[in-house]
């Protein structure tokens, strides 16, 4: 598992759970079945059958608005990354540039011949 594999869940804008599984729903790779609920996430995320490590950003604004949900949201997540036999690793942004990261969408450019640039770790402060 890469840093650069990493899927990305952005929270910004996010200060309630209702919000908060609505982002799981669509930046996580969860099954249909997802019941929007603490205990369906941490049974989604322990029972993934490939590695993933998720990089969330954007937490600090939830963690301040909803400090309780916040508290349980980390729970889940490390006791999903605990109980995961596949490898889960859940990494909380402090800051730094991750656009390399967040869009997975685009293609690269059909006329370069420039491969991808390395992942590079914030520097302290940013």
């Amino acid at each position: 598992m890469r840093i650069d594999d990493a899927v990305v869940l952005d929270l910004h804008g996010v200060t309630d759970k209702n919000a908060f599984l609505d982002r799981c729903v669509r930046a996580l790779p969860l099954p249909v079945w997802f019941g929007r609920n603490w205990d369906a996430l941490a049974d989604c995320l322990s029972g993934m059958r490939e590695p993933m490590a998720i990089v969330v950003t954007g937490w600090q604004s939830y963690a301040e608005a909803a400090p309780d949900e916040w508290s349980v949201a980390e729970e889940v997540f490390s006791a999903a990354a605990r109980a995961s036999s596949a490898g889960l690793a859940v990494l909380l942004s402090l800051g730094g540039d991750l656009a390399h990261l967040e869009d997975r969408t685009s293609t690269p450019a059909q006329d370069s011949d420039d491969p991808p640039a390395p992942p590079r770790a914030p520097g302290v402060g940013q």
